[in-house]
């Protein structure tokens, strides 16, 4: 069985009213790194994952969950 994490980051992202590059100069990291958190082709580290969670309001559960196949 592969387990795939999956993630909510872009709808979190617009309800929060912030833009890709917004988000990226906020936690850190440059805009490719969240179009590729959001397109499921980076799975950040954890203190990412906690800077991104604490930015947009929400839980890291909130962003990302698994996907079992």
């Amino acid at each position: 069985m592969d387990i795939k994490v999956m993630n909510r980051l872009r709808q979190r992202r617009v309800v929060a009213d912030r833009t890709q590059e917004d988000l990226a100069v906020a936690v850190g990291v440059t805009r490719q790194t969240i179009i590729a958190i959001e397109k499921g082709n980076y799975t950040p580290s954890v203190l990412l994952a906690l800077r991104l969670a604490r930015i947009l309001g929400c839980t890291v559960e909130d962003l990302f969950y698994e996907e079992t196949e």
